[in-house]
């Protein structure tokens, strides 16, 4: 049976764990380890961990400071399974999903798979998602990853270097990591696929205060990324002028609320696009 490893880096939420960790006992998958990251100052997921020490094969690790990637690859070092995914603290998985993904890597020559949001509420979360499934490409990837939906083989992962931590929460650049990494994999000839029905539920922040006061730094992050991976104009530019339109409209509206996540959303995109690039991860070892 292939086995899975569940990486959660977490940081300030408690009853939301117990909500994950539930969805997780519900899979009945055996071949299934949850490695905790915790990344908080203090001992408060101690009765969460011992509440599910006997339910499931759960580690808890500490990270060295607040930070997504870090928690993120620190946990990736520590993997055994041979598929590795990275839900959010606060994510569901419905039924059946460690199955699923297990089924669909039954193909030896896929890397990499992905899926859209979920609301809590029913159909799609917040964002643009692709329609059709199939092979993610420079043009679909912007529109296929979300780091929480996204499923890789182990040793691809290890390959690619993990997450690129100049990137995500807890950086300048706040988004856009999992495309990132999904890009280098494309990069390095690895077959990744997008499946739309292949979905993690995740609280939907559609246009919330909370999406407006980080629209600059998620736009930076994907202006970033999108100038790292040579995409074509036709793709990039959609990216800047979109909100720019989104913005004017909302204004003609009298959606201020709308228009200042639109506007922010575009300078932190051309901030992101014009930003020095960094180097790019290197091969880490488990």
């Amino acid at each position: 049976m292939t086995h899975i490893s569940l990486i959660i880096a977490t940081m300030g939420r408690v009853a939301e764990l117990h909500d994950l960790f539930d969805s997780l006992v519900a899979q009945h998958h055996p071949a299934l380890d949850v490695i905790l990251v915790d990344q908080n100052g203090d001992d408060r997921l101690a009765p969460v961990v011992a509440a599910y020490a006997q339910r499931l094969t759960l580690r808890h690790i500490r990270s060295p400071r607040p930070h997504a990637n870090a928690a993120r690859n620190l946990g990736l070092r520590a993997a055994i399974g041979d598929i590795v995914a990275f839900p959010d603290d606060d994510c569901t998985l419905p039924p059946g999903t460690l199955a699923r993904v297990a089924r669909i890597f039954g193909d030896p020559g896929l890397a990499v798979l992905t899926g859209p949001a979920a609301s809590p509420d029913g159909g799609l979360g917040s964002g643009r998602w692709h329609r059709q499934g199939g092979p993610i490409t420079l043009a679909t990837v912007w529109t296929s990853v979300i780091e929480f939906n996204l499923w890789l083989r182990r040793d691809t992962a290890l390959a690619l270097g993990g997450f690129d931590e100049n990137l995500g929460p807890g950086s300048a650049h706040g988004s856009a990591e999992g495309n990132d990494l999904v890009c280098r994999a494309m990069a390095a000839g690895l077959q990744a696929e997008y499946d739309p029905s292949l979905l993690v539920v995740h609280p939907d922040k559609r246009l919330s205060d909370v999406a407006a006061e980080r629209a600059y730094r998620y736009g930076m992050g994907l202006g970033f990324v999108l100038r790292r991976h040579a995409v074509p104009f036709a793709v990039w530019s959609a990216f800047l002028y979109r909100p720019v339109a989104g913005a004017g409209l909302a204004l003609l509206r009298g959606r201020l609320h709308h228009a200042a996540y639109y506007w922010q959303s575009f300078r932190g995109r051309l901030g992101g696009f014009l930003s020095p690039q960094t180097p790019q991860p290197t091969p880490m070892t488990a």
